[in-house]
């Protein structure tokens, strides 16, 4: 064992490891104590037992970053016991420390799902070294996880821009808002940008370091919406083949983004309403609640309270959400707001596409600013994209209805008109109209493929 931290580098490292708290379990009093310093030094919250059946009552009643376990255990032994959390609710790292051991041992230790194996008598910053990484793997997989489901689609790209006096009104309840742990609720029709207002209230807060996790509730099912929010254990139901953190417990820190909130199942809003008062999770199949820090922000595009009038949303979770409420209105009633994102889009798109930005003409603005937009920014921002990869605004021929009268098309399917229409004026030459696309000849020849389009 070594000799305990300096009082300077206690003060270096005081506060490190705030967020995360340890378990301890090694029979040996001295080693807990020695234990105990060393973490709480860095800041983490550390508990003690001297064996696994004590470790394990301590575990039922609390959540744990991290367990660093002794072999050699009175009563139950320390590998018989990781077996046992690997196969129930446990999902953080188990270190696994000892005074007597072999390569055999070790193997076996880390095929029982440990995540280091450390020897005794070990130095302090050996140990100190190994929950580091484990932390460190713990966060990425959290941010992985989350950027995976904004890869997905998860999470919005609307421009909350403009000049009008509706939009700097949003802007400035956003700034005011925002560092307060509050709740908040967010009422616009689809498509004005309720989720960068949220992510705005994010970045704006003290919790901007840490994780914003969106979540459209009407894009996952009944079935699965509370294991998505507040994760499972393996066999909690069919399908569930290991053990897996909510949503709940990924935001941990940060803020959590419920997108269209009213299409909750109203059993869900139950559990929901006393997550948010307690600030404790359950996950499905477990016995045991976990303890989380998390700002929820919901949004709607319904009229939430006819909805609770109609007995479709529990009053109480309605009142819960709405401590402070936020309300964007549709670009139809913003049209000051319209030509600002048209080129807040067209800049930020066409890099994004490899593509030159194109000319917004006063005619152009003209048309854009006469149609009424009902898909908002979102449907704004779409023809953006369609236009900049025809190369054109499709406002030949008619007024602002006759501009946006072909928008219900995917940008797939825009996508293959374009080519074809390419394709034909180079009759049929691949290579040819390869070039013009800027593609090259394989590619389109796998697109064409796609499309059932014969050889020429």
């Amino acid at each position: 064992m070594s000799a305990p931290i300096s009082p300077s580098d206690e003060t270096a490292a005081r506060g490190e490891w705030a967020d995360y708290a340890v378990l301890v379990v090694d029979d040996e009093i001295g080693m807990c104590n020695f234990l105990s310093r060393a973490l709480s030094a860095r800041g983490c919250q550390v508990e003690v037992a001297e064996t696994a059946e004590a470790a394990a009552e301590v575990l039922a009643g609390a959540h744990f970053d991290l367990i660093i376990l002794d072999i050699a255990l009175p009563g139950k032994a320390g590998i018989e016991w990781l077996h046992e959390l690997r196969a129930g609710a446990y999902t953080g790292d188990v270190v696994l420390i000892t005074a007597f051991a072999d390569i055999d041992s070790a193997i076996n230790a880390l095929r029982a799902g440990a995540a280091d194996f450390i020897l005794k008598p070990f130095r302090v910053d050996q140990i100190l070294n190994s929950l580091q990484r484990c932390f460190e793997r713990a966060r990425l997989a959290r941010e992985n996880y989350v950027l995976r489901r904004e890869v997905a689609g998860l999470s919005g790209d609307a421009g909350l821009v403009g000049a009008s006096q509706a939009m700097r009104q949003v802007c400035s309840l956003i700034k005011r808002v925002a560092p307060t742990p509050s709740t908040v609720l967010i009422q616009g029709e689809s498509g004005v940008g309720k989720e960068l207002a949220a992510r705005a209230l994010h970045n704006l807060s003290p919790r901007a370091a840490r994780s914003f996790v969106p979540i459209n509730c009407a894009a996952v099912s009944s079935e699965l919406i509370e294991s998505e929010l507040f994760g499972h254990v393996k066999g909690a139901f069919t399908g569930a083949s290991d053990n897996r953190n909510g949503l709940f417990t990924y935001a941990n820190g940060g803020t959590l983004f419920l997108d269209e909130i009213g299409e909750l199942p109203l059993a869900m809003q139950t559990k929901l309403l006393r997550a948010l008062e307690e600030q404790r999770v359950r996950p499905v199949g477990s016995t045991k609640e976990i303890p989380v820090d998390v700002r929820v922000i919901a949004a709607t595009n319904r009229a939430l309270f006819a909805d609770v009038e109609a007995g479709r949303f529990r009053k109480d979770l309605y009142y819960r959400l709405d401590v402070l409420t936020l309300s964007i209105a549709p670009l139809r009633e913003r049209v000051e707001d319209i030509v600002p994102l048209a080129r807040h889009f067209n800049h930020q798109l066409a890099p994004r596409l490899g593509l030159p930005p194109l000319d917004i003409t006063p005619e152009v603005a003209g048309r854009l600013v006469g149609y009424a937009w009902p898909g908002n920014a979102r449907e704004l921002r779409n023809f953006i994209e369609r236009a900049l990869i025809l190369g054109h605004f499709p406002v030949e021929g008619g007024g602002a209805g006759a501009t946006c009268k072909d928008m219900p098309l995917t940008l797939a399917e825009v996508e293959r008109q374009h080519i074809l229409a390419v394709l034909a004026q180079c009759d049929g030459n691949k290579t040819q109209a390869a070039g013009l696309l800027g593609v090259s000849r394989k590619t389109l020849e796998r697109k064409c493929a796609e499309w059932g389009v014969a050889e020429h």
